[in-house]
């Protein structure tokens, strides 16, 4: 029998087309209802969200493959009409403007996140906290990237409204998973 690798694994341990999809869904709903707290920042076209929980939380949950297979079915849900972006958003626009960075972003830290919690940095407090901060680096440095790309601004403007709003709740965010996935696993442990 081949070694448990994500809580998915240890949770569900039959894997089929049906659970895979299931999860898919159910995985894309969470990150959509996230995506609902949004909060604006004057100035910026990015607002502070729950995405980027959803994301860690998912990819170390589900790992590489279906971290990845759910964040394209959600964003590409959220292109041909769905308003699960950002406060009821959708759209090809909403992937390709300012914002889309940080869209691509989360679908590859879905990957590197779940890639880590694959190797158990998902486990124990002194390993997932790196993994969550790769995590978030991955997001933003997409986000960044693309932010400044799409509305020529400053380097120094681009940190200023795509990164320095965010650092607070990224830190809780960082805080609730890095205490979250272990915790879970504990008690997974025990069953």
């Amino acid at each position: 029998m081949s070694e448990i690798a994500t809580l998915r694994q240890a949770i569900v341990t039959r894997s089929t087309l049906l659970t895979q999809s299931g999860f898919i869904l159910g995985g894309t709903l969470f990150l959509g209802l996230m995506a609902q707290i949004a909060i604006p920042v004057p100035g910026s076209p990015v607002p502070v969200t729950g995405q980027t929980l959803a994301v860690l939380l998912l990819g170390a949950a589900y790992g590489a493959n279906l971290g990845l297979a759910t964040l394209a079915f959600y964003i590409l849900m959220g292109v041909v009409g769905a308003p699960i972006f950002s406060s009821g958003h959708h759209g090809l626009t909403w992937l390709t403007g300012p914002t889309g960075g940080y869209l691509v972003g989360m679908a590859v830290a879905s990957v590197v996140v779940g890639a880590l919690a694959g190797r158990k940095w998902d486990q124990k407090i002194a390993t997932v906290i790196p993994t969550m901060i790769i995590g978030e680096i991955i997001v933003f440095g997409f986000g960044l990237t693309w932010l400044q790309h799409a509305t020529a601004m400053t380097w120094s403007m681009t940190f200023s409204k795509g990164f320095s709003p965010f650092v607070l709740g990224e830190i809780i965010k960082i805080g609730i998973a890095s205490t979250a996935l272990p915790t879970v696993w504990r008690f997974v442990a025990k069953r």
